[in-house]
């Protein structure tokens, strides 16, 4: 059903950009109509799918046969005394005799999810929930999702690091800036696991993967590009940051926010303010100002800020990241229709190139637990764009068992429908579903995580580890 309201919503789309302003009217009701309807049916079959059979999306299971007395008393008492006692004397053996190394806690307080907002942890839960459900989808990893009803991010802190002795890593959700920042900051440093808010480098991981595949489509240095981020909270500021990782200069760079332009010696920019590492010396206040000749836009803003004269005012082969959902800040058709030689992509799966965490953050804790590693560092995060990267360009997926190999590099887009990904403009991430990725990403992970002197394990083996990841992959392909 998704899938024809999509079709619908981009054949609607596609008349509104062909049509005159002048006549277009009537259809820009009928979309509106559309729209409003496809909402109202998409929010029944949300709450149905959600409550059909055990409620919730997660559940539970044992990876141990317990069917008898026997294995009850190897189980738990009088057996289970055994790992506890080898685990005391040495804790290395938590991690051959717990679920702690294949486990992650999906942590909130619910101040910042989604578009919603400050909806507090409970109603945040739906959302844990699904976020535990990608882990094991695309990483075989388990995951609890831990909702705290406590906004004091020195108290949130406190209650995350007690949970250390349970998980082999911390996936933060769904706080709020700038309270994130500091939350991320002390966990990290007091906890001696693997402590990663994913609202904010999971998305600067997958959108430095487009801007390094981008600009090589347009021949632009990654150290001469103009580029304007529109939008700096929790995404938006560590977007930034991630892409002077990789090379953007901040002298080129103009940070956006509802005030205006973030510059050197703005009255809000006091010490303690963290948009201060984004300011830069510029007359320009506006984004109007700002996007003038500009080569890059990544926008983490609101729905439709973008306009066709902004993007006229661009630089020759444009880079759009329009990233605010559900809406973007302006749709893939304008944009094309305004200009043929944009690169342009989305947070939504319904168009081409999704900016879309899930392509990062399973595989980066898949490999930082396969490696037992104490901590996510940026060269670990780095090493995942870059995986990433280079994943979209390469040479067509060949499944195993397949009859014949397969013409163009298609992969499973969804449960019943294959898709050609050949990189250029319209290709320029991988998808999500791309059974490649673990490999790829957890591999560089883990490569990173040894030269770097983050990992507790580090005789692995990178090929062999690399290959039975590639089989796990297939293997859940094939069962799910």
């Amino acid at each position: 059903m998704m899938e024809r309201f999509q079709q619908t919503e981009e054949h609607l789309q596609a008349l509104l950009s062909s049509t005159p302003e002048a006549t277009a009217s009537p259809l820009r009701l009928s979309a509106r109509d559309w729209s409003a309807w496809r909402k109202r049916l998409t929010r029944l079959w949300s709450l149905r799918y959600h409550k059909i059979g055990r409620k919730g999306k997660i559940e539970v299971t044992p990876t141990k046969q317990m069917g008898t007395k026997e294995d009850l008393s190897v189980a738990y008492s009088p057996g289970v005394a055994e790992p506890c006692t080898s685990i005391k004397k040495d804790e290395k053996y938590v991690f051959e005799y717990t679920a702690k190394g294949h486990l992650v806690g999906v942590v909130t307080n619910g101040t910042a999810v989604l578009g919603l907002g400050n909806i507090g942890p409970l109603a945040a839960k739906p959302v844990m929930e699904g976020k535990a459900v990608l882990f094991k989808k695309f990483a075989d990893l388990d995951s609890f999702d831990i909702e705290i009803d406590e906004k004091d991010p020195e108290k949130l802190v406190d209650i995350i690091c007690a949970l250390e002795p349970t998980f082999g890593g911390i996936n933060l959700e769904d706080i709020k800036a700038p309270e994130c920042f500091y939350v991320e900051k002390e966990c990290q440093r007091r906890m001696n696991i693997p402590v990663f808010h994913d609202d904010q480098h999971g998305t600067a991981i997958v959108a430095g993967a487009g801007l390094l595949n981008a600009l090589e489509l347009i021949e632009k240095e990654i150290a001469d590009v103009r580029v304007v981020v529109c939008g700096v909270g929790a995404a938006g500021f560590t977007c930034a940051k991630h892409f002077l990782a990789l090379g953007v200069q901040l002298k080129n760079m103009l940070a956006v926010d509802a005030d205006g332009v973030i510059y050197t010696g703005r009255e809000d920019l006091v010490d303690g303010n963290y948009l201060v590492d984004l300011a830069v010396d510029t007359p320009k206040r506006t984004l109007e100002e700002a996007i003038q000749g500009a080569d890059v836009f990544l926008g983490l803003s609101v729905g439709n800020l973008l306009t066709e004269d902004m993007i006229r005012a661009m630089a020759h082969d444009p880079v759009v990241f329009a990233c605010a959902n559900p809406t973007p800040e302006i749709s893939p058709q304008l944009a094309r229709a305004v200009r043929d030689d944009v690169i342009i992509a989305t947070g939504r799966s319904d168009f081409a190139n999704q900016i879309n965490n899930v392509c990062a953050f399973p595989y980066i804790f898949r490999g930082a637990l396969d490696c037992h590693a104490r901590a996510i560092n940026e060269e670990m995060k780095l090493a995942a764009t870059h995986a990433i990267a280079r994943l979209a360009k390469s040479p067509p997926l060949r499944r195993s068992g397949s009859s014949a190999d397969l013409a163009s590099p298609t992969l499973l887009q969804g449960s019943h429908n294959l898709e050609e990904c050949v990189f250029g403009r319209d290709y320029i991430i991988p998808k999500p579903f791309d059974e490649r990725l673990m490999a790829e990403v957890a591999t560089s992970v883990v490569e990173a995580a040894i030269l770097t002197d983050v990992a507790r394990v580090c005789d692995i083996n990178v090929q062999e580890y690399s290959k039975s990841l590639a089989d796990l992959s297939e293997t859940m392909r094939r069962t799910q």
